[in-house]
């Protein structure tokens, strides 16, 4: 694909990436030792830190040929990339995440005596939209819960598995990386890893710790094998299931539940289960705490989901909607 195209999909773009020069040496060396110290300074999580990877690798391949390193690069040129960008039709979220890795990495820079400078500093991040979470019905919920074959073990895994997110409101990341101890059915609880290496407990709830202990009686036993540790969660080859697995598990149950494919995503599991407690009185402190979000203002935004539900309920219920 020529340099001047522009690209209007997602695999259009990766095309266009792979078609950047390669990554010199320099700046893989520099980038490695970035990763590496915010690991051990912040302890982010590995979905995060490929995430920076790929941003900053993209940035330092797009510069090379225009003379200069990743480290040295000065404000004009991150600013012409950022401009490429947009003109590729990259999204305003996109490069908002890459210009918050960019001061992320310049930030590092300085700290270690690598520039005296961080040329990030007056780079405006785009605009982004007000998205809201996008949360299904109560009733899509429970359609899409019943929906695996429970008489099979990778069906009961994937129900127990469904079960798990909505119950708990896990992130994607963490329900594929729960270990089997995290697990204590006596008091009904899990003990979840989040981001930034945060603990909380959540409590299961009487239907999510049936169908785990369904699971763990029926199902896991045949995938364990002889392991003594091993993820909660396992594929038929004794593995943790892969965040695009479960994916994939998530859009097959509900092209069966009757629910279009597109409309959900693992996340929306955790969007609904927070929709739904709202809708149903919850405290948002109390929310947080389930969540695992470090801020009460990340939170907040399900309140404008349950508003423009109510929105919606009286316009079309209302005599005078």
């Amino acid at each position: 694909m020529a340099m001047t195209e522009r690209p209007r999909t997602p695999a259009q773009r990766r095309q266009l990436a792979m078609a950047l020069p390669p990554l010199p040496d320099a700046d893989s060396g520099d980038i490695n030792r970035f990763l590496d110290a915010i690991w051990a300074e912040h302890g982010l999580a590995r979905p995060t830190l490929d995430s920076y990877r790929r941003d900053l690798e993209g940035t330092a391949r797009w510069l090379a040929p225009r003379g200069g390193g990743l480290v040295v690069a000065d404000r004009a040129a991150l600013f012409d990339y950022l401009a490429w960008r947009a003109q590729q039709q990259y999204s305003p979220r996109s490069n908002a995440r890459l210009l918050s890795a960019l001061r992320t990495f310049f930030g590092w820079t300085v700290r270690q005596g690598l520039r005296a400078d961080d040329p990030t500093a007056l780079l405006q991040p785009p605009k982004l939209p007000r998205s809201l979470p996008k949360a299904l019905a109560e009733t899509e919920i429970e359609a899409l819960l019943a929906a695996p074959d429970d008489s099979s073990p990778e069906g009961l895994r994937d129900r127990a598995m469904l079960e798990l997110m909505y119950a708990c409101g896990l992130r994607v990341s963490e329900l594929v990386g729960l270990p089997a101890t995290g697990v204590n059915l006596r008091q009904g609880v899990l003990r979840v890893v989040g981001k930034g290496g945060r603990e909380r407990l959540v409590p299961l709830g009487e239907e999510a710790r049936h169908w785990l202990e369904r699971y763990l009686a029926q199902s896991r036993p045949a995938l364990v094998g002889k392991r003594t540790l091993a993820p909660l969660f396992l594929t038929p080859a004794g593995e943790a299931p892969t965040r695009q697995q479960f994916w994939h598990v998530v859009k097959r149950q509900a092209a069966a539940a009757g629910i279009d494919p597109r409309r959900i995503s693992p996340h929306g599991l955790r969007h609904s289960f927070a929709t739904h407690l709202l809708n149903h009185g919850a405290d948002l402190r109390a929310l947080q705490m389930l969540l695992g979000h470090s801020s009460l203002s990340t939170t907040q935004i399900y309140t404008l989901v349950a508003r423009e539900q109510l929105k919606k309920l009286h316009a079309q219920h209302h005599p005078r909607g």
